[in-house]
């Protein structure tokens, strides 16, 4: 049982109601382990299965990946079959926009099949894992939800998010204590010409930064 079990079940009455009707704070799914390929050291993706010196200085080198498909271009094109590059997303992934993934980035996860595909797009837009949860258990079980969760993120909505939000994205470059501060200070976003313009100017050595920062945001 998690923590958010644990409070519901203690829970009763109007509190109880006012739980179940706040979003929850988590929108990167709970990590397992998976490695980042964008900001993960040479130390940690060199020992992952398939991986090769000259495949982590080719991961390095197209830095910022901008998603899976991106991903798993690169490692075809430095040979990895299929099978390897399969097994290896169950270690290193770019993770899928819950909300805006396409099928192609879907189905690169490993273990996703039509059906899981097709009972998690029913349900878009997704505000919290909750939802996520009740969709994938439809057509899985609840271990295969976690297990699935930990592949995709809600995109974070500019205007409105909390830091609780922000930090759950920490891990990869995203939730930062810079990008938590600029992402307030320039409220109310207006625009994604307006986003391109402000944190454009933070990233102008490495512009692609920008479409990576950008992978993750919306405005209502």
């Amino acid at each position: 049982m998690n923590a958010r079990q644990v409070i519901l079940r203690g829970t009763t009455g109007i509190a109880a109601l006012a739980l179940f009707s706040m979003p929850a704070a988590a929108q990167l799914g709970r990590q397992q382990g998976l490695v980042e390929p964008n900001v993960a050291a040479d130390s940690v993706m060199t020992p992952l299965p398939g991986m090769t010196a000259d495949i982590v200085a080719a991961l390095k080198s197209a830095r910022p990946i901008l998603g899976p498909a991106p991903l798993d271009s690169i490692l075809n094109a430095k040979g990895m079959a299929k099978a390897a590059r399969t097994t290896l997303y169950a270690k290193l992934f770019v993770h899928v926009d819950l909300n805006r993934g396409t099928d192609a980035d879907f189905m690169l996860i490993p273990g996703m099949d039509a059906r899981k595909l097709s009972a998690i797009k029913a349900k878009r837009p997704y505000a919290d894992f909750a939802s996520f949860t009740a969709e994938v258990t439809k057509v899985a079980n609840a271990a295969e939800a976690d297990r699935l969760e930990q592949y995709v993120f809600i995109p974070i909505e500019l205007n409105t998010h909390t830091e609780a939000i922000m930090d759950t994205f920490a891990g990869i470059g995203v939730g930062t204590r810079r990008w938590k501060r600029e992402f307030v200070e320039y409220r109310p976003w207006t625009s994604m010409e307006q986003f391109d313009r402000e944190i454009g100017k933070y990233v102008r050595a490495n512009p692609t930064e920008l479409q990576r920062l950008k992978r993750y945001v919306y405005i209502k």
